[in-house]
């Protein structure tokens, strides 16, 4: 039943000015949506506390056209996308994020979306001749990339033939013609999964294709939400209100009311185009030209001045690999608290293993054996087992976060022959660069466990850091303020 209700619309423009009175976000008019986009974002992501960029004024484009990147890639950002607070640390987001998980699954089925008939989604409906995807920004991010790639930072609406279960993910989508895209889904994944039944049924598939909102849409959408629940009930959960959406008249689709641009269609049996090759999220070409099924746009809604959020993976730190590296650090936390391991200080999932094949942990060391446990439940556990490459386990004093104290606790704390473990046969990925030189399988690998923490039986004994103390360090810090800022 259709209500006016003040269910959350998912405004990204309401976001966007939020960020832009914390100073988050940077304007960039003039660029080329062939490789500058991509390029400047690239270049900015990988600077301390990089801003989100709204590039406007695209050439090609008609200005008020734009585009919104690196959305995710600050924990002031993420926290506010998240609806924790204004968290200015990574470890302090992850603490933030500690069992949130948990509390949004369980909460999630009081959260079903509302329907709306009304939302700035529909300021502008266009159907026949009118579709023409190619008059939004669809850019060339990458000099390899295959195509124009306009679904990035997107989220797929689909439903299943059966049980009528609404789901929303994020795959890639790339311009074939003014009414035509492809979508590709990862085999296995959930709308990979909806869409087979529909093709063996000998059924057109319904899509809904958000290429703009609140990035908290994208954000959800991007994760492992379980089977059977819909994403729109997780982001209520986190809302703490529902998700405010209207349908679309072809699919009957719901969408948030104050989407940017929402393209629909139906991919139809045996309809199938070339497909990328498009970087991967650690950072390589792991595939080349494949094929993917065909999206027919047949209506599409849009804003004024719509807002396209892209979210292009290129060699880490990417576009969206702090978002990852946030959440799995947090779930990576739990899992080993939920374990039994005791005293552990934080986690980190680095960005330049995608946030999956390079994880840290500290620990308090309590008794012989302690980071040995940490390593190899941290390695083998539910959320850690699948790529977990190199898992180091370091002791307090050691920011799991920073890589240059990380790999000094590698080299001063570790004897090759004793502190690194190996596992054969573990969960890999094709994903994975490596896959290609050891082809025996694309979905088994090994995995190394380093305990780079000190000796236990030697813990009394072991030579001290030099360092000043944390306390000489804040005091130092506090009187001559203006040596350590900026």
């Amino acid at each position: 039943m259709e209500q006016k209700t003040a269910a959350n619309p998912l405004d990204l423009r309401r976001w966007i000015d939020e960020m832009r009175h914390l100073g988050e976000i940077r304007d960039v008019l003039g660029a080329d949506a062939h490789l500058e986009l991509g390029a400047v974002s690239q270049l900015v992501v990988k600077r301390d506390k990089p801003p989100a960029l709204l590039f406007d004024e695209i050439v090609g484009y008609p200005k008020g056209h734009r585009v919104l990147t690196c959305s995710t890639s600050s924990p002031t950002r993420l926290s506010a996308i998240l609806r924790l607070g204004f968290e200015t640390s990574h470890q302090g987001l992850v603490a933030r994020m500690r069992g949130k998980p948990a509390q949004w699954q369980a909460m999630a089925p009081q959260f079903d979306p509302v329907r709306v008939s009304e939302g700035p989604v529909l300021e502008n409906v266009l159907e026949g001749e009118d579709v023409n995807v190619e008059a939004f920004p669809a850019p060339l991010w990458n000099e390899k990339d295959g195509g124009r790639f306009i679904g990035t930072g997107c989220s797929i609406v689909t439903r299943d033939l059966e049980s009528g279960w609404i789901n929303v993910g994020t795959y890639r989508v790339m311009v074939v013609d003014r009414t035509h895209v492809t979508l590709m889904m990862i085999p296995g994944k959930h709308g990979s999964l909806q869409h087979a039944k529909y093709i063996k049924a000998g059924k057109p598939f319904p899509v809904a294709i958000i290429l703009g909102a609140d990035p908290l849409n994208y954000l959800i959408s991007g994760i492992e939400v379980p089977f059977e629940m819909s994403e729109f009930n997780y982001i209520g959960a986190i809302l703490g209100q529902p998700v405010s959406v209207v349908h679309g008249a072809l699919t009957d689709l719901p969408f948030p009311s104050a989407a940017e641009v929402v393209l629909e269609g139906f991919a139809y049996p045996g309809e199938k185009a070339p497909e990328g090759p498009f970087g991967e999220f650690l950072g390589y070409y792991a595939g080349d030209v494949g094929e993917a099924p065909v999206v027919r746009i047949e209506r599409v809604y849009h804003r004024h001045n719509p807002i396209l959020v892209g979210s292009p993976p290129s060699k880490p730190p990417n576009d969206y690999s702090y978002s990852k590296a946030v959440m799995r650090s947090a779930l990576l936390f739990n899992a080993l608290a939920s374990a039994g391991v005791p005293d552990v200080q934080s986690v980190w999932a680095h960005e330049v293993g995608g946030a999956r094949l390079f994880n840290v942990v500290s620990i308090k060391q309590r008794y012989a054996g302690h980071a040995r446990q940490a390593g190899h439940i941290l390695s083998q556990c539910g959320a850690g087992a699948y790529m977990s490459k190199y898992t180091i386990v370091v002791d307090e004093d050691i920011d799991p976060a920073n890589l240059q104290e990380v790999m000094w606790a590698v080299a001063t704390r570790t004897e090759p022959e004793e502190d690194f473990d190996l596992i054969r046969r573990g969960m890999g990925s094709k994903t994975d660069p490596m896959s290609i030189a050891y082809k025996h399988s694309a979905t088994l690998a090994s995995k190394a466990v380093i305990d780079a923490c000190k000796p236990f039986e030697y813990l009394a004994r072991f030579p001290a850091v030099v360092e000043a103390s944390r306390e000489l360090q804040e005091q130092v810090k506090a009187k001559w303020k203006d040596l350590f800022q900026g």
